[in-house]
């Protein structure tokens, strides 16, 4: 019985997909939530798993194929699961008498390859689709003998390389005495520049910037890291929750900096879904921190923490990756001094962080050395006011400069 493999359904704000890479080829044994095939969209890439034992028939759709929600993909043809393939030399040393049964016995209720009982055997024990063998037999059945070839020719044949994704195979091109290589975007990288070019050109982006002195909260981290990690099973005291923390303490004293605007209206949210930037493999991914005002550091440390992995591996889901109402992006983690991050529609603002220097300060009349980070926020200037800009950034770094703010409320 052939069972659909379908794309996943989609959310409204996903379009379609890509097929990108095909985990089983046709006549491969899969077992039910074996990974089959990956669905690359503009978010995210969706993983297709085996609903049932059997062996992959016909695919529908080829790698780089776009694909829309529930579309057939391909299908598996349900039966056993295969046994190992170390069951094949003993079936190649079977008596050869068998070979006249099976040429001249039909496949019962195969409609699609004929073959005897003890080909069929053969094949199903090795995980070998009949119809991807030639036959030698009568009417072009396949014998046994035909099975033996075939799986002698499977292990002598080199392993397969992974499949790569249509849409990131490369084409080497000569120019002159020089070689240029020429690789498609992946969707997730032209979705990026599509957004990126319609945030420039739809809104009115200022970025205003200030520096904070990351002495109190490094003397706080380094004073409380070990302890904080014990306390809350592994999960290690890092920078980016004091920023988020910050963040969400005022985003609550200025609304419209959390605000998105919405054709002709302004909706102000009563929550801080915060976006946390993150790089993997497939470019720079913005993963959302629900309810993050209500969060403690240990959960945002936690959260973060878990979003790089998921990243790092591929499995951030659909949800994880839509919405927010504000962003932060740390380019100080590459070594980034100074930049004007751009705003992620339908947001209003972004939090650009940098790296730490040590610094000459002027403090109290005197020069003392401190470690200090650029602070950049670019905003939509149809919603925020510069007045407001500039003191939403100050209160950050005053509520950093001083985090005893964050459990005074002050």
């Amino acid at each position: 019985m052939a069972i659909e493999i379908k794309a996943p359904t989609f959310p409204e704000s996903v379009a379609d997909g890509t097929v990108a890479t095909w985990h089983k080829q046709p006549g491969d044994a899969v077992k039910r939530d074996d990974l089959i095939v990956d669905i690359e969209t503009d978010k995210v890439v969706l993983e297709v798993l085996a609903t049932a034992d059997g062996v992959l028939g016909a695919i529908v759709k080829n790698e780089g194929d776009t694909v829309l929600s529930d579309e057939v993909l391909g299908s598996i043809e349900a039966g056993g699961v295969a046994a190992a393939p170390a069951a094949a030399p003993q079936a190649a040393a079977a008596p050869q008498a068998a070979a006249p049964q099976a040429a001249s016995a039909p496949a019962a209720g195969d409609d699609d390859a004929i073959g005897g009982p003890a080909a069929r055997k053969l094949a199903e024990e090795n995980g070998i689709n009949l119809n991807s063998v030639k036959g030698t037999g009568k009417d072009g059945r396949v014998t046994k003998e035909d099975l033996v070839a075939a799986i002698e020719a499977k292990k002598s044949a080199p392993a397969a390389k992974p499949a790569v994704p249509a849409a990131a195979a490369a084409i080497v091109q000569s120019v002159g005495d020089r070689t240029e290589k020429r690789v498609p975007m992946t969707r997730l990288r032209a979705k990026v520049a599509e957004r990126l070019v319609e945030a420039q050109s739809n809104m009115a982006m200022l970025t205003t910037f200030n520096e904070v002195d990351m002495t109190e909260v490094m003397a706080l981290r380094s004073k409380y890291k070990d302890l904080f990690e014990k306390s809350h099973n592994g999960v290690r005291l890092g920078f980016m929750s004091f920023f988020v923390k910050a963040a969400t303490e005022a985003l609550k004293r200025f609304p419209a900096v959390n605000a998105s605007i919405d054709g002709s209206d302004i909706v102000y949210h009563g929550y801080a879904d915060v976006g946390v930037a993150v790089s993997s493999d497939r470019g720079l991914v913005v993963p959302v921190l629900r309810n993050a005002e209500a969060m403690s550091l240990a959960e945002i440390e936690g959260g973060i923490a878990t979003f790089g992995k998921k990243a790092r591996d591929g499995k951030l889901s659909m949800d994880e990756m839509t919405g927010g109402t504000f962003t932060i992006t740390n380019g100080g983690t590459f070594g980034s001094m100074m930049s004007t991050p751009i705003v992620n529609p339908p947001q209003a603002a972004i939090l650009g962080m940098h790296n730490i220097l040590q610094r000459p300060m002027a403090i109290n009349g005197q020069v003392v050395i401190r470690p200090m980070m650029y602070l950049a926020l670019s905003y939509d200037h149809r919603l925020i006011d510069g007045k407001e800009a500039v003191t939403f950034l100050v209160t950050i770094k005053n509520l950093l400069e001083d985090p005893a703010r964050l459990l005074l409320d002050i």
